[in-house]
C-alpha cells in the first residue's frame, strides 16, 4: 500500500522531526519506506536514511508499506509542523 503526503515541516525532516518521524515509524512496527514519487524509496525508520535523503518542507513524499493503519497515522505526522511543536 501507498499513501502520498506533503512534509508539513517549513524546514523539511532535519534532525528533530526526523528524530520525531523515525521514532513515530518504530512505534508502529511496521516496515515503512519512504522517497519522492519516481524516486528509490529509503528505509523509514532510518535516521541516518532521512537525513540522508534531504527530504525539504513542502515535498511531496510516498510512504510504503503492507500496514494501513502504520501508514495513517505516520502520514498525520508527515501533514503536521513538526518545528511547531
Amino acid at each position: 500500500m501507498e499513501r502520498t503526503a506533503v512534509i508539513a515541516s517549513k524546514l523539511g525532516l532535519h534532525a528533530r522531526p526526523a528524530q520525531t518521524f523515525v521514532a513515530a515509524v518504530k512505534d508502529t512496527g511496521a516496515k515503512v519506506t519512504i522517497g519522492r514519487p519516481g524516486e528509490k524509496a529509503t528505509n523509514a525508520a532510518s535516521l541516518l536514511s532521512i537525513m540522508s535523503a534531504g527530504f525539504k518542507g513542502g515535498d511531496t513524499v510516498v510512504l510504503t508499506s503492507d500496514d494501513a493503519d502504520a501508514l495513517d497515522a505516520l502520514i498525520k505526522v508527515i501533514e503536521t509542523d513538526l518545528d511547531a511543536e
